[in-house]
């Protein structure tokens, strides 16, 4: 018997809602660690976007490296630090006119680019076979040097967050 293929575009718009509440409670809500767990979930719908894409290898970075590392630095680094959750600290924005009209500028000159711009891959053009196979010779060829850079920054990173989280406590 075949398989029985799910419709598309309804886990397309599944995904695509569960990004966008997501994304909204990430910046909307006042507890700084259930705005990391909501950016959590963000990270993981798209990594099922990519799936629904055929882009498994991009969607099994997206969870290594984004809903799992990035997000548990982020999620240890509120933990660290105790002043978050202090009377002074003010865990609200009083610029969201200024932000909303911001955000409308970037989206009227994002979509322009994409009306003016055929960025878009024609249908049915098909993916090279050796997709993984290339990023990772690229990765270990021409760009070790950023790769590399990039690891020791973020290191660099969560050692500076480390010592900075130990020092609010003293």
């Amino acid at each position: 018997m075949e398989a029985v293929q799910p419709n598309v575009g309804f886990v397309f718009g599944l995904f695509a809602a569960i990004i966008i509440t997501s994304a909204l409670l990430v910046v909307t809500l006042k507890n700084i660690f259930h705005c990391a767990l909501a950016l959590i979930v963000c990270l993981t719908g798209v990594a099922g976007i990519f799936v629904l894409l055929h882009a498994e290898f991009l969607a099994a970075v997206q969870v290594l490296i984004y809903v799992g590392a990035v997000s548990v630095l982020i999620i240890f680094s509120v933990m660290l630090t105790s002043n978050l959750a202090s009377r002074r600290i003010v865990q609200t924005n009083q610029n969201a006119l200024v932000a909303g009209f911001a955000a409308l500028i970037f989206g009227a000159g994002a979509l322009l680019l994409l009306k003016l711009h055929d960025i878009w891959p024609k249908a049915g053009s098909a993916l090279p076979d050796d997709n993984v196979m290339t990023i990772g010779k690229l990765l270990m060829t021409d760009y070790m040097l950023p790769f590399e850079v990039v690891s020791v920054l973020m290191l660099a990173a969560m050692i500076g967050a480390i010592v900075l989280a130990r020092g609010e406590r003293s």
